[in-house]
C-alpha cells in the first residue's frame, strides 16, 4: 500500500510502474524531487474543492464536446460549405489521431492518479480517460478541428471566429488539467503535434492544388501509413506493471480505441478516391437557387443525424458483432467513408438538377 502524502508517495508509485515509462516535469531540490506537473494538478484540485466543483460541469462539457460533438463540424463544412475545406479538416483530424495513437502506445505513460494517489479526477471525467495519458487525445481531436476551422475563418475574413476557435483549443486543454486526467505536458505536446499536422496537411493540400495528378500517390501513402500504424500497435510489446497486485493498464484495452482512431485514415483515402472518381460531389449551394440550397441544408441535417447514429449506435453493434479489434476498425473506416463518399452520393442523387 502506497503512502498518501508528499513526494515519497510519488516515488513509491514510480518504483512500481517504472520511471522509464513516465514523461514528467521535475525540479531537483535539496531534500528531494518535486514533480511540478503533479503539484500543478494538486493546486487545481484544491481550487476545484474550494469552489465546491462549481466549474466542473462546464469543464466536463467542454472536454466531452471535443470528442463527441466536434466530429459533426467537418462533415457539415464538407457537405454544405466547401468540399475542399471540409476535406482539409477531415484529413487533419485523421492524421492527428493516427499520430496520437502511435505516440500514446509508444510512450505508454500512466495517468496522473496512477503516479500520485492524491490526484482525484473530477466528476465523470475518468470515464473517458482510460488507458495511457501522453499525449492528450482530447487535445489532438480539438486542435485539428478548431484549428483548421480557425484557419479557414481567417481566410474568409472572420477574425473573431478564429479567435474563438483558438480560445476553445486552450480551454479544452485546460479542462483536461482541471479535471485531473492529464498533466500539462500531455496537453502541450498534444497541441504541438496537432499544429504540426495542420501545417503539414496544409502544405500537402497546396501542393496538390498545383499538382492534382499526384493525389492518388498521397492517398496510397495515407493508406500505407494507416496499415503500418495498425501493424505497429498490434505487434509491439507493452509494459505490464502492477500496483497492489492489480495491473495498471491492460494493453489490450488500449488497442481497440487506437485502432478506430487510426482506421479513420482508411475511410478518408478510399472515400476520397471513390468520390473523385465516381461521385464528383460539388456542394456549391451558394450558387444554387434558394429552394435547392434549402433542400441541400435539409439533406445535410439528415446526413448529420445518420452520422450521429453511426457514431453512437453502429459502433457498439460492430464491436459486439465482430469483436473489439475488427469492429473498431470497421467503425473507423465507416465513419470517414460515410462522410466523404456515401452521403455526398445521396445528396447528389437528390439534387442532380442543381449539380454538375
Amino acid at each position: 500500500k502506497q503512502p498518501q502524502e508528499g513526494p515519497p508517495a510519488v516515488m513509491g508509485v514510480m518504483e512500481h510502474v517504472g520511471i522509464e515509462h513516465v514523461a514528467q516535469l521535475v525540479v531537483i531540490q535539496k531534500g528531494g524531487i518535486i514533480f511540478m506537473d503533479i503539484e500543478y494538478l494538486l493546486w487545481l484540485q484544491n481550487f476545484r474543492i474550494s469552489i465546491k466543483d462549481a466549474w466542473t460541469p462546464f469543464m466536463e462539457w467542454i472536454s466531452l464536446f471535443a470528442v463527441r460533438g466536434l466530429y459533426f463540424l467537418p462533415a457539415f463544412v464538407y457537405w454544405y460549405v466547401k468540399k475542399r475545406d471540409g476535406l482539409y479538416m477531415l484529413a487533419s483530424l485523421s492524421v492527428s489521431l493516427l499520430v496520437n495513437a502511435v505516440i500514446k502506445l509508444t510512450a505508454c505513460v500512466y495517468r496522473p492518479w496512477v503516479r500520485d494517489t492524491r490526484i482525484i479526477p473530477a466528476g465523470d471525467a475518468i470515464k473517458t480517460a482510460g488507458g495511457y495519458s501522453f499525449p492528450s487525445g482530447h487535445t489532438m481531436t480539438a486542435t485539428p478541428i478548431y484549428g483548421s476551422f480557425a484557419v479557414l475563418a481567417k481566410k474568409a475574413g472572420h477574425i473573431w471566429v478564429s479567435v474563438v476557435c483558438m480560445a476553445l483549443i486552450l480551454l479544452t486543454m485546460f479542462s483536461r488539467n482541471y479535471l485531473g486526467v492529464h498533466t500539462p505536458q500531455d496537453v502541450v505536446v498534444g497541441l504541438l503535434a496537432s499544429l504540426l499536422v495542420l501545417w503539414g496537411t496544409a502544405k500537402i493540400f497546396r501542393y496538390l492544388d498545383a499538382h492534382p495528378e499526384s493525389e492518388n500517390l498521397f492517398l496510397l501513402l495515407g493508406f500505407l501509413a494507416g496499415a503500418a500504424a495498425i501493424a505497429y500497435i498490434r505487434l509491439k510489446s507493452y509494459p505490464v506493471d502492477y500496483v497492489d497486485g492489480k495491473i495498471i493498464v491492460k494493453p489490450e484495452s488500449m488497442l481497440p480505441s487506437s485502432t478506430s482512431d487510426i482506421s479513420l485514415i482508411f475511410g478518408l483515402v478510399i472515400g476520397r478516391y471513390v468520390e473523385k472518381r465516381w461521385v464528383k460531389f460539388s456542394p456549391d449551394w451558394s450558387l444554387s437557387p434558394s429552394l435547392a440550397a434549402l433542400k441541400g441544408l435539409i439533406l445535410c441535417a439528415v446526413g448529420l443525424w445518420i452520422y450521429s447514429f453511426i457514431i453512437y449506435t453502429v459502433k457498439g453493434y460492430l464491436v459486439k458483432t465482430l469483436g473489439a479489434f475488427q469492429g473498431r476498425m470497421l467503425y473507423g473506416f465507416t465513419n470517414t467513408f460515410f462522410v466523404v463518399a456515401v452521403w455526398p452520393a445521396v445528396m447528389k442523387l437528390f439534387c442532380r438538377k442543381n449539380q454538375t
